[in-house]
């Protein structure tokens, strides 16, 4: 038997940039045994599905030049804090190279701004200077290592990132400079400048740059961490009659967990003693506790409020529906939503372009430049190859998409991939299933008017009696509103089921008769005037019964589906943002019409069957329409599929719908307009970044090169090269940063 495919995350060192990206999800998908390899560079990451060994991911890695580990326990807390632990090495590591490089560096730029030029023209000089250069290279060995490493890692792979950027930049100006020392006669007196403090400064800031990015970026994960903690540590649980308390990990399928108030809840599973309120607000957002009584379910790190339940394990370890979210959370962080990928594409141009643009604005400025011609050629070439590294373009796209899946996951909203995320920002016409998306879906009494009867209760009881014997489920919710109000149910005798009609039986010596006018006509039971109150309730999307007793007409009973109590307010918010909303229901078009009305529905199909409904959704996308589908992911899968983001109804415990794109953890509607919403903003906050990135690439190449100097006399230093390239970055991850402070409106 061959292996079988699984899912495996590595950490990733020595990435500099977005054109790294696209060279190691190449080279893996190059790898035997790799189905698909999605790299976050944000978290520099990569998720890799497949058969391959781990080893033999870590080898392809380091056959493009980079170093890459195992992140292990990709559902717990270990493989988090491994990544943090590394990270915050990483982050002494690169503040010591800053202060190394900058203690060298500042001097230097107070003695060059105070003093004047650093040049070369006496013995004296000569030696001071061959000193500095010494020091310089001891900082370009210490602090700048990495950078050279990189680029010689990328030239053995035939390529180029940031790295080589910065290696040739601060390297041209040090070899520059320390030609001058060596053999000043050869330069024009004019041209014998030396560039030291470029070299440490531009080193010291990219370095202080990254440090901080490295700090900032450490926020864009903490959607994960909370989701990881809450996850129980222990639980304890039945086993030989005797309380054992046992780590998470320990707990078997089956087992009888012991829950107290205030414990959170170790395992998915279902109460079998006991009965409590339990707080889901941490995995669907809802606010109320939910009541949990005996054959409830239960799940994963919820809170339990107040009594004591005991409950059978169903799902545990990464089966549970936290476990789920975790991974499908992770899973959409490191994936790309299209214009992300664009990015990455112009990035793996981008970098040879700007190696191409610095060689000619060097040879412009040898053949057309005033005198020192050489000096100015070194500036100019070494502030293009500076000022253009692409950091802050490869961080723009997922700096954006890990918040934006963050915040979408603290509303319950469950976001697949990155393609959903920015196609859920263009939808135009959201079509919506009638039952269980906008009503309960399950069947309810909303109506008891008495005929030959003073008391609901005991007409209730009679009516319920009957109705045990079928399985209709409208007679199944009149049963369970007795049951609901305690009601004992009564021994029926003679039970009979008439077809299209309804049911007879009798009942402590009286004849019963419940169903529709056609058993009450056959049986003689006048109904009168009631006959009109039947019809205004059917007009309500009410299914109403009548019930007798001996021959005489007791009571109408309206059983409905009922729309759930914020259906209406959900609906008006998709509304009020432009989106077209359609209703679908297998239904009669009087019911439909009912429930659309009442729920602020203007279009809606009816007598729709299952299969029918992806070729509504068709229509509507040949109409021109970016259309979603919501349903609950099993009758309304080919609709679900075929929709440009399909939204599937969670109940919170079974969460990995795959025929959606998006799932909603609750049921409510809200969670729909919450989902565009955070996908607009996050769209927004991606298009901020890049464009931000890529102006500042762009526009800063000409005045690197030289624009200004012919109007203003004015030459860029390479130092204000390095500084506005390091910060570019921490403006990008700041900038995706603000998507934590969003909040949806109207909610």
């Amino acid at each position: 038997m061959g292996k079988t495919a699984s899912e495996q995350q590595l950490i990733i060192e020595g990435a500099g940039c977005a054109s790294c990206v696209g060279k190691i999800e190449t080279t893996l998908k190059n790898t035997h045994g790799v189905d698909r390899a999605e790299m976050n560079f944000a978290d520099r990451t990569v998720l890799v599905s497949g058969t391959a060994e781990t080893e033999a991911l870590i080898t392809a890695v380091e056959s493009a030049g980079y170093n890459a580990k195992a992140l292990n326990d990709s559902h717990g807390s270990d493989g988090l804090d491994e990544k943090d632990a590394a990270d915050w090495a990483y982050y002494k590591k690169l503040i010591r190279d800053t202060v190394i490089a900058l203690s060298l560096g500042i001097p230097l730029m107070i003695y060059s701004v105070l003093i004047g030029e650093m040049t070369v023209e006496t013995t004296t000089q000569r030696i001071v200077w061959l000193l500095v250069g010494l020091l310089t290279l001891g900082v370009m060995y210490f602090s700048g290592r990495h950078f050279f490493v990189g680029a010689w890692n990328s030239l053995k792979n035939h390529s180029a990132n940031m790295d080589t950027l910065i290696a040739l930049g601060t390297g041209t100006a040090w070899v520059y400079s320390m030609l001058v020392v060596f053999i000043p006669d050869v330069f024009p007196l004019m041209a014998r400048h030396v560039y030291f403090e470029a070299t440490a400064m531009i080193i010291g800031l990219i370095d202080l740059g990254l440090a901080l990015e490295l700090k900032a970026r450490g926020k864009t994960s903490e959607a994960i961490k909370r989701l990881i903690g809450l996850q129980a540590k222990t639980a304890t649980v039945i086993r030989d009659n005797k309380e054992v308390h046992i780590a998470i990990d320990q707990v078997l399928l089956n087992d009888v967990i012991k829950v107290r108030p205030g414990d959170k809840v170790p395992v998915d599973g279902v109460v079998i003693e006991g009965h409590t309120s339990i707080d889901e607000s941490m995995l669907t957002g809802e606010p109320m506790p939910v009541g949990k009584a005996q054959d409830d379910e239960v799940v994963a790190g919820t809170l339990n409020k107040s009594g004591m339940i005991l409950f059978k394990a169903t799902r545990v370890g990464k089966d549970t529906a936290l476990a789920q979210i975790i991974s499908m959370v992770k899973r959409a962080q490191n994936s790309k939503p299209p214009i992300g990928r664009l990015a990455d594409v112009i990035s793996s141009y981008f970098v040879p372009v700007v190696m191409i643009i610095s060689v000619l604005s060097a040879l412009a400025w040898l053949n057309f430049g005033p005198e020192p011609a050489l000096a100015f050629a070194i500036v100019s070439a070494t502030t293009v190859l500076i000022i253009a590294c692409p950091c802050a373009l490869g961080l723009a796209t997922p700096m954006s998409v890990m918040v934006g899946v963050g915040k979408a996951a603290e509303a319950g909203v469950l976001i697949r991939n990155g393609e959903a995320l920015q196609t859920a920002s263009k939808i135009t016409a959201m079509v919506l299933d009638k039952t269980g998306t906008i009503t309960e879906g399950t069947p309810k009494v909303t109506d008891i008017i008495l005929a030959n009867a003073s008391d609901e209760k005991p007409v209730l009881q009679l009516a319920a009696s009957l109705e045990s014997g079928s399985e209709h489920p409208l007679a199944m919710a009149i049963v369970e509103s007795a049951l609901d109000q305690d009601v004992e149910l009564l021994k029926i005798e003679g039970f009979n089921a008439i077809t299209g009609m309804g049911v007879e039986a009798s009942c402590e010596g009286k004849a019963l008769l419940f169903g529709n006018s056609k058993l009450m006509a056959k049986n003689e039971v006048g109904i009168g005037e009631y006959a009109e109150k039947a019809q205004t309730l059917a007009k309500e999307a009410k299914t109403p019964m009548y019930f007798a007793v001996d021959g005489q007409l007791t009571a109408i009973i309206a059983v409905a589906d009922p729309i759930k109590s914020d259906s209406v307010s959900a609906i008006k918010r998709l509304q009020a943002n432009g989106t077209r909303v359609i209703m679908l229901t297998g239904d009669n078009k009087e019911t439909a019409a009912a429930v659309a009305n009442k729920a602020g529905i203007s279009e809606f199909f009816a007598d729709v069957l299952p299969e029918e409904k992806a070729n509504k959704v068709q229509e509507l996308q040949e109409q021109g329409e970016v259309v979603g589908m919501t349903g609950d992911g099993i009758n309304d899968a080919p609709a679900l599929a075929l929709a440009d983001v399909g939204f599937a109804i969670g109940t919170g415990t079974d969460v990995a719908i795959e025929s959606a794109d998006i799932t909603l953890m609750r049921g409510s509607l809200h969670g729909l307009a919450d989902a565009i919403a955070v996908s607009k903003a996050t769209l927004r906050n991606i298009k901020q970044n890049l464009f931000g990135a890529f102006v500042y690439n762009v526009a800063g190449i000409p005045f690197a090169a030289g624009a200004l100097y012919p109007f203003f006399g004015v030459l860029l230093s390479p130092v204000i090269a390095g500084a506005a390239m390091a910060f570019s970055s921490l403006t990008v991850v700041s900038n995706a940063n603000r998507l934590r402070l969003f909040k949806a409106k109207d909610h």
